[in-house]
Formats: structure tokens, C-alpha cells, sequence
């Protein structure tokens, strides 16, 4: 799978990437809304060693590495899910490196990996989970589409404390009218 877009080329995660990712992964404020923020490359390889070689396989998570052609920098990456619900469903998750940010860099990524969800590999519906104070990322899912269905109080456990989840949803349908 390799994806490309005006500004970026989108790939399968792999170890050379992993002092990039580590550089913005890392950044503890930056990522508060991530589940996972690495403490060395170690745990960069480990994550990139866990994530499913082949994409489109029920029940894993798929990595790729969104990489600025002009820099040949790796600045961000999105994680897809693909869920066992028939295999039609797929989750998305993205990181982009602070200094990226603001740029339109996550807009061009995300919506080049949903046409690839919907048009290429033909999934009925994509999902995205959410910290409900991130504003960013809600901002950047409602431009592109995106309506909010449920806000789940206290359903995660993270860093020790309670803290609430929002889903944001859209289907092949809605994405091919919009």
C-alpha cells in the first residue's frame, strides 16, 4: 500500500522510521490525547513490531507513516483498525508532529486514507474515538465530514484516571455525497 497525495506520500510503517516517530511521539504534551507515548526507541520498535504486516486483515490494526515529499520527512502516522464486525468497519486514529500541525498536513492524510478505506478496500463505515477535549482533532474530523454519535462518560481508563470518549462516525455513502 503506498498512498500519495499533493504534498505527502502515505506507507506502511516500518524500524527506519523510528527515530522520526520517536522525535514527535514522545513529546508528552503534544500527545496528551494519545494512548501511547514512547520513553525510548525500544518501545518505537516494540509498537512498530506489533503492528499487522498486511493490510485489511480482521481484527488489527494497520499502521502507515505520513511522509512530507519535499522534506522526505516523516511527520505524522494513522492507525487503522479493522474491526471483526464482517470486516465492512474500520477505526482510524492519527498522530501529526506539533511543528505540522495547522498546516492542512492531518486534512490531506486523512482524507486521502478514507478514500482508500471506502474506495479502494470498499468499507461500509469508518469510526474515529475521541478525548472530548481535543478540539483539534473534533475540528478536523466535522470539516471533513465526520458527525458525532455518542459521548461515553468515564468509559476509559487512562493514567490512572476516568476519563470520557466521544465517537465521531461516517459512512461510504456519506463520504461519496459529500
Amino acid at each position: 500500500m503506498k498512498l500519495e497525495s499533493k504534498r505527502l506520500e502515505i506507507c506502511p510503517i516500518n524500524l527506519r522510521h523510528k527515530e522520526e516517530i520517536f522525535e514527535y511521539r514522545k513529546d508528552k504534551e503534544a500527545n496528551k490525547y494519545q494512548s501511547w507515548i514512547p520513553e525510548n526507541l525500544e518501545s518505537v520498535e516494540t509498537f512498530i513490531n506489533k503492528v499487522h504486516p498486511k493490510v485489511d486483515v480482521p481484527d488489527t490494526w494497520f499502521q502507515v507513516v505520513i511522509i512530507e515529499k519535499n522534506l522526505g520527512k516523516v511527520i505524522g502516522d494513522i492507525g487503522i483498525h479493522f474491526l471483526e464486525e464482517e470486516s465492512q468497519q474500520v477505526e482510524i486514529g492519527y498522530t501529526l508532529h506539533q511543528s505540522f500541525q495547522g498546516k492542512g498536513y492531518a486534512t490531506e492524510a486523512v482524507e486521502r486514507v478514507i478514500d482508500y478505506i471506502f474506495m479502494d478496500l470498499n468499507k461500509h463505515r469508518i469510526t474515529a474515538s475521541l478525548d472530548p477535549e481535543n478540539i483539534k482533532s473534533i475540528q478536523l474530523l466535522e470539516r471533513i465530514g465526520f458527525r458525532k454519535e455518542a459521548h461515553f462518560k468515564e468509559s476509559l481508563w487512562i493514567d490512572g484516571k476516568w476519563v470520557d470518549d466521544i465517537i465521531y462516525g461516517m459512512l461510504k455513502k456519506e463520504w461519496k455525497n459529500r
